[in-house]
């Protein structure tokens, strides 16, 4: 680790509750930033070694993780792009070939990216689309306010045959079943 440092990349930051918690946390660590978002934190001035591992385990104790090399960083990255297109970015955008998204998005070449985040996750980042998009429909099934053909075409699916196969795919439920059953077992978004 570097003797003193300006940026951090923080592992799990999945939602903007994320980026509070660790704004909460550099502010009691008496850590003053620039700026907090998905993944990264730049501090004002630069984090001495002797501060590194106070902070380094209170982030942990709020389920975060400090990345320090390069390749996990840019898995991280891969992930909170992909978080952030499918539960926060605009919808339409959802309709882009991700490869070319993630290349554009990251300055790299989405080869180079598919192999990292496979080696690195043990799942393609297909998969780890998928298993967001559901966790999306799911959480739109709940709130009951988009017709399941109006989800699919917000989420890009080709059309609600497709999309209902691949939610009864990785759910085992119909979304119909899903939205009758009590228990919605909704994943948190870190852990997929």
């Amino acid at each position: 680790m570097d003797s003193a440092i300006t940026e951090l990349h923080i592992k799990n930051m999945v939602c903007d509750r994320c980026v509070k918690v660790v704004k909460e946390v550099l502010t009691a660590q008496h850590v003053p930033y620039k700026s907090v978002v998905l993944g990264e934190v730049t501090l004002e001035e630069p984090l001495d070694g002797a501060r590194q591992p106070a902070l380094r385990e209170a982030l942990e104790a709020e389920g975060f993780e400090w990345i320090d090399d390069r390749r996990s960083r840019l898995v991280s990255q891969i992930k909170n792009v992909l978080v952030e297109l499918i539960h926060q970015g605009d919808l339409s955008e959802m309709r882009v070939n991700i490869s070319t998204f993630l290349a554009e998005r990251l300055h790299k070449e989405y080869h180079y990216l598919s192999s990292l985040f496979s080696d690195a996750e043990n799942t393609t980042i297909e998969q780890f689309v998928i298993l967001q998009k559901i966790e999306k429909v799911k959480e739109w099934l709940v709130y009951d306010e988009l017709s399941l053909s109006e989800i699919a075409f917000q989420m890009g699916y080709s059309s609600v045959a497709h999309l209902s196969a691949q939610f009864k795919r990785i759910t085992g439920f119909t979304p119909t079943q899903f939205k009758k059953l009590k228990d919605h077992r909704r994943r948190p978004l870190d852990s997929i």
